[in-house]
């Protein structure tokens, strides 16, 4: 069964299978590279994150969503992620 996607007023979301959670946290990290491999789990973050196909509605850019409950944990992600 398909996951419902989740509109908000910057994107439309389509939740990864993979995540634990089913929140759009408040920190949050647009990569605009829809295929690149994130796996959440290698950023060791210390709060909750989830993971989101998404569609930016300003521009209709495809890419995906990480957002995080801890702002500290969206500077990991931002600092460490490489899409080469």
């Amino acid at each position: 069964m398909a996951t419902p996607t989740i509109d908000t007023p910057e994107y439309m979301l389509y939740p990864s299978p993979r995540n634990e959670h089913r929140v759009v946290f408040e920190h949050q990290c647009f990569v605009p590279h829809p295929y690149a491999i994130i796996h959440l789990p290698d950023y060791d973050f210390e709060g909750r994150a989830t993971l989101f196909s998404a569609q930016r509605k300003q521009d209709g850019r495809m890419g995906q969503l990480v957002t995080c409950e801890l702002e500290i944990d969206i500077v990991r992600f931002e600092r460490l992620f490489d899409p080469d």
